[in-house]
């Protein structure tokens, strides 16, 4: 064993002797060489960490953290000090979503993301020392690749089973991914969000903090429930955006989505309805969904001709997902529809270029380990168990059909989960304490969606929920300008105090685009 293992795994121990086996020691060998974030001249992550002022390095973690003297990791941290640190209040982890990398968490809230965040959150940068992490099998973070090809891979995730030849192509496609897999056994058991959260402990050992405050948005807010729950003494203060219920994280994640994903269509749909004449996909909302109806409907008796591609009935649903409700999204969105339409006219229809860009992921043989894919589902499946008989699947879509129609087929379809080559070593972190928390969410979350949020408000008896009423988008904070969502979230990281009740903000359209990963 190496002298810096052997330090390792004596900080370890001691923690597990002194803290039941929950807060890790800070260890002389853990301290954390700071150095430019760039990593090549085309590194665009590197370039905005470097823009912001942030430095990057390393923490080196267990692999098995039941085995702290064994193989070990390196964790990529980023850090940008507070820049008014006569006021510094701590440390605050930004986590974005995903689950994947993570670091840009830093310049986000630093510089923000134009046009969709404007100026990020200037007065936590101030007072903050803001720490962004790749997690482990993530960017920087010893990246998992199991060698999907892009386009294989979306069969699996965005392609939808309206009938039995469909499902049967998805279970065999599901299938052939979980084996591209099977030799990195060794890897995939240590994958789940419980093996990120206790990176993270050792990463604010590293940093030298007793706690640590925490931001995240949607899988950000699952991996800040389960540290809390390991680590409960060592979190300040937290915030939960976008969060899923309790007990949704892993390979169903998305089960409960479709009357969510439904009802950010029909909001898209009266908004288009608004704009008829400039879209002509109908005059109310129930007109421009039956428009939708036949778009599916002439897909399922042939394949649309867009472009170069041909869309089926399975790829429908993928298609006509929303996340945000900004009026540059629904704009989009709707030129989108109207190819569709068009072509499902029998037009000669050119997809837009943001459809022409999605629909070539779809037939795209490259591997492309940027998107974090097979590092995806590695951590769902480590997280929660899978049924492995693929007919139940088929019978769940089947059961719910009739309420789920369009959206049902998708959110309730096989994984390679189902075949995965490791069973998750560890039972799922039960999510609920009566420490405070804030939660934010918009009521009409199409991924996460706010049944689940409330049911997380519930589990944390002593969290506050600020709910953007109205608002059909997946991430609030930032990504949408309502004052009142901003104020909470930066007085309760700032001053402390919750607010007394739960908080419902009204309705404010941002020009933004984009919003975290899921």
């Amino acid at each position: 064993m190496t002298k810096r293992r052997k330090a390792l795994a004596a900080s370890i121990a001691i923690a597990l002797l002194t803290g039941a086996g929950q807060p890790v020691a800070a260890s002389p060998a853990q301290r954390i060489d700071w150095h430019d974030c760039r990593t090549a001249p085309d590194d665009e992550t590197g370039q905005r960490l470097a823009a912001a002022g942030a430095t990057c390095g390393e923490v080196t973690v267990p692999l098995d953290h039941a085995d702290p003297g064994g193989r070990t990791l390196s964790v990529a941290v980023a850090r940008r000090a507070a820049t008014d640190p006569a006021r510094r209040l701590g440390t605050l982890v930004v986590n974005t979503g995903g689950p994947g990398p993570s670091r840009d968490g830093v310049a986000l809230l630093t510089q923000g993301l134009p046009p969709e965040v404007p100026s990020g959150a200037p007065s936590l940068a101030a007072r903050y020392d803001l720490v962004g992490i790749d997690p482990r099998f993530f960017g920087l973070s010893a990246p998992l690749e199991c060698g999907w090809p892009t386009g294989q891979y979306l069969r699996s995730a965005q392609l939808a089973s309206p009938d039995r030849a469909s499902f049967e192509r998805g279970v065999a496609v599901a299938r052939e991914l979980a084996a591209k897999c099977a030799d990195r056994g060794d890897l995939l058991t240590h994958a789940s969000t419980r093996d990120i959260a206790r990176d993270l402990d050792l990463v604010r050992a590293a940093l030298r903090e007793a706690k640590i405050s925490y931001l995240g948005w949607s899988f950000g807010s699952h991996l800040g429930a389960v540290y809390r729950r390991l680590f409960p003494q060592r979190v300040e203060r937290m915030v939960l955006d976008s969060a899923a219920a309790p007990g949704a994280a892993g390979p169903a994640l998305t089960r409960e989505t479709a009357p969510a994903d439904a009802a950010a269509l029909r909001d898209w749909a009266r908004w288009a309805a608004r704009r008829d004449g400039r879209y002509r996909l109908g005059a109310t909302a129930d007109d421009v969904l039956a428009t939708v109806d036949r778009i599916a409907r002439a897909a399922g008796r042939e394949p649309l001709r867009v472009g170069a591609h041909r869309i089926d009935a399975a790829m429908i649903p993928g298609l006509l997902l929303t996340v945000d409700d900004s009026d540059a999204f629904y704009a989009e969105f709707s030129s989108q529809v109207v190819v569709l339409r068009d072509a499902a006219r029998g037009l000669a229809v050119t997809p837009t270029p943001t459809q022409e860009w999605k629909l070539a992921l779809y037939t795209d043989p490259d591997v492309e380990p940027s998107f974090g894919f097979s590092a995806t589902v590695a951590n769902q499946c480590a997280d929660r168990a899978a049924s492995r008989d693929p007919e139940s699947y088929y019978r769940d879509i089947q059961a719910h059909r009739a309420a789920e129609p369009l959206f049902g087929p998708l959110a309730r379809d096989i994984t390679p989960c189902a075949f995965w080559p490791v069973e998750p070593a560890e039972a799922p972190v039960p999510i609920g304490d009566d420490r405070p928390a804030l939660l934010v969410g918009a009521s009409g979350d199409p991924v996460t969606p706010y049944a689940g949020q409330l049911a997380l408000r519930r589990a944390l008896t002593g969290s506050r929920m600020v709910t953007l009423e109205g608002a059909f988008r997946h991430g609030v904070y930032l990504f949408d300008t309502t004052s009142c969502v901003t104020g909470a979230v930066e007085s309760y990281l700032l001053g402390g105090a919750l607010p007394r009740t739960d908080v419902t903000c009204s309705r404010h359209r941002s020009p933004g685009r984009t919003t975290p990963a899921s």
